[in-house]
């Protein structure tokens, strides 16, 4: 039978559904996985470049190291460590711990706290190291 309630959606959709933490943290795992796949081509552009000749190299530095080319590796960076954060708790999860609503959502919100926080740490440790 046809839908006779006028503005009423079919099916549930994101209008209907509030963000929680835990949809929130599945939603940029999938993002950030997304992400990372054309992140690696970065990389690949880089090692590419290095076995290509110091020209190519320097080039692919140059773009690095601008300031574009740093919120990019920043970013790729971020996405690096949130999705590796979100894989260690899916094995948390394979191996039949952490299901608890209270405790998944603390989780959630510590992913998106840790995430940042540790991308800051890897930095400020690369530009010490440099």
């Amino acid at each position: 039978m046809a839908n006779t309630v006028k503005n009423r959606p079919l099916s549930p959709h994101l209008q209907i559904y509030k963000p929680i933490p835990t949809m929130m943290a599945s939603i940029t795992h999938r993002i950030t996985g997304g992400a990372l796949f054309f992140g690696t081509l970065l990389v690949a552009w880089w090692l590419i470049a290095a076995a290509s000749g110091e020209d190519h190299f320097n080039l692919v530095n140059a773009v690095f190291g601008s300031i574009i080319g740093q919120l990019v590796l920043f970013g790729y960076t971020w996405a690096l460590v949130h999705h590796l954060l979100g894989g260690l708790k899916h094995i948390m999860w394979d191996l039949g711990h952490g299901f608890e609503k209270h405790f998944s959502t603390r989780l959630a919100i510590a992913h998106f706290i840790a995430s940042p926080v540790i991308t800051v740490l890897l930095w400020i440790v690369g530009y010490a190291v440099r």
